[in-house]
């Protein structure tokens, strides 16, 4: 398809469905205003559907690169407004197969043999079928049922085609549209490249799978089919094929006696194992991608498929993400607002007084009601919806959390309506806080670092020296705008630092006796003193 054509073809939708609805006339400049009051649009009689339904079939009609923008434009509830959001979370990737034959073709120049002699047989009739690839079922020499997932040919090109029309619509309304800079539309379409050509590699995808199998190896909770990396390439995966209820099939599941009770429970669990224990999490956890273990009703497992989306975590956003949300358990608005400001969400300047005022005011209406009846995704995208007013910075990876805990919860709820998702949130999280700033993990945290501060070790007397020496001729200053991240320590947390330092060193003495004694006294005595004026933070008390 020509790019003459595939204009013409976005121009007729538009007018199909009177997009131009969506134009902000009045803030438009005159020949934009002009324009788009005598475009072609205007030929065709208005419908009697919501705009938000008309957004919604556009898309849809444009196919699939533009259904999968539509539903990650509904994961940006920061930027669109809760119609427009919820209407493209019903988008549905329903996409018709392309010939198994082409399929068979990929297959082997992918991996330059025949393809009888890959798979002992292969299914020409795909078992699914989306806009990215394609799924056929078949059998391994050695007599292993497996999946073979297929990249569709010439998607490359029709992505870069569409994506370079989505650029282009992004800088007409930066130019013609003072609203634009808010919604950021040339970073929403860099996202969107990014996440869809990261889809087009499976072997991108093979190795995110293989990270979440490894993460819940032997786990009850979560079991995800094994790569078989002999059979793996850009265009080609092969995976173990499995067998399990989809998730969506509520009367299925309760056909077969599962306990829908614990099969919610377990899926909110799989979430913060994810988010709070891995830092790595499936991060398109819809009804198509999940299926369930039966096999022990009352012990039900969930399966997981389609590895290409995941999210990731840095240590600090996890620790930020867990404290703001026991806060939240406790109504401490104050510490969310300051927690807010530290982590550089929101600009250092905010007055915190009047965050904390706007998330009382938003959140407040929320607590009124049982626990068991509040949204945990919906009171997420309260807040950030609060924080956007004082110029939250958005989140990549805070979005796709948001996302993701939407999916599970809805997910939870259809199964079991009664979910409670904060009660198996609440001690999760409390449990978590404890082992992050307990004795032990200050231990753990020593002991992984010890050999590397060793090693170190010997340049310490000459970094020591120049420092002291900036000091006594004023030149060392310390960083104009720190950012704060602690509070001084008190005097028995100085002595716990001290003593699991101590403790620590003693379970590396075997290692570390000998890499000591490759290191002068003189090194070791000023390495103490810089290690006391750390833990004292330079003051006696």
């Amino acid at each position: 398809m020509s790019h003459l054509h595939r204009s013409l073809r976005i121009l007729w939708v538009i007018c199909r469905y009177r997009l131009d609805t969506f134009f902000p006339v009045q803030s438009l400049p005159l020949p934009a205003r002009l324009l788009v009051r005598l475009g072609p649009w205007r030929f065709f009689p208005r419908s009697g559907k919501d705009r938000a339904e008309r957004l919604r079939l556009a898309l849809e009609a444009l196919g699939p690169i533009f259904i999968k923008f539509g539903q990650l434009l509904s994961t940006r509830r920061d930027l669109l407004p809760d119609d427009l959001a919820d209407s493209l979370s019903r988008l549905q990737d329903r996409v018709p197969p392309f010939p198994g034959e082409q399929a068979r073709d990929i297959i082997e120049a992918s991996f330059g043999q025949p393809i009888d002699e890959l798979f002992q047989d292969f299914e020409t009739s795909p078992v699914a079928s989306a806009s990215v690839a394609q799924v056929h079922a078949a059998t391994l020499p050695r007599g292993q049922s497996v999946v073979v997932k297929v990249v569709r040919p010439g998607i490359d090109a029709v992505i870069r085609q569409d994506i370079r029309l989505m650029r282009l619509m992004a800088r007409l309304m930066l130019r013609y549209w003072e609203e634009a800079p808010r919604l950021r539309p040339l970073e929403v379409v860099e996202d969107y490249e990014q996440v869809i050509f990261d889809e087009l590699d499976m072997q991108r995808e093979a190795a995110n799978a293989s990270q979440l199998r490894r993460n819940f190896e032997h786990s009850n909770l979560l079991y995800v089919p094994a790569v078989d990396w002999d059979h793996n390439a850009t265009q080609v995966l092969v995976m173990e094929r499995i067998h399990g209820i989809p998730i969506g099939d509520t009367e299925a599941l309760k056909a077969a006696g599962v306990n829908m009770k614990v099969l919610a429970e377990k899926g909110v669990e799989i979430f913060f194992t994810q988010v709070f224990r891995d830092r790595f999490f499936h991060a398109d956890m819809h009804p198509g991608n999940i299926f369930v273990d039966a096999s022990n009703p009352e012990d039900p497992r969930y399966i997981a498929l389609d590895f290409g989306i995941v999210g990731t975590l840095a240590p600090v956003d996890q620790n930020y993400l867990a404290r703001n949300l026991l806060a939240f358990f406790r109504r401490d608005y104050r510490q969310v607002a300051e927690l807010h400001v530290q982590s550089g969400w929101v600009p250092a300047d905010t007055r915190v007084d009047q965050f904390e005022s706007a998330i009382r005011t938003a959140c407040e209406p929320i607590f009124a009601r049982p626990l068991s009846e509040i949204s945990f995704g919906y009171f997420l995208l309260r807040l950030f919806q609060t924080a956007r007013r004082f110029n939250m910075e958005v989140q990549p990876q805070l979005v796709l959390l948001q996302k993701t805990l939407l999916n599970v919860e809805g997910l939870g709820r259809q199964l079991y309506p009664d979910l409670d998702l904060w009660a198996t949130a609440q001690p999760f999280l409390e449990r978590w806080m404890k082992e992050q700033v307990g004795p032990a993990s200050l231990v753990r945290e020593v002991r992984e670092r010890l050999p590397e501060w060793i090693q170190q070790s010997p340049e310490m007397p000459q970094l020591i020296h120049d420092t002291l020496r900036q000091i006594g001729q004023g030149q060392a200053s310390a960083p104009k705008d720190p950012k704060p991240v602690a509070g001084p320590l008190s005097r028995r947390r100085r002595w716990l630092a001290t003593g699991c330092l101590v403790a620590a060193a003693l379970l590396f003495w075997p290692t570390a006796r000998e890499a000591m004694q490759s290191v002068p006294v003189a090194s070791w005595a000023l390495l103490a003193a810089a290690g006391g004026l750390v833990l004292t933070g330079g003051r006696q008390d």
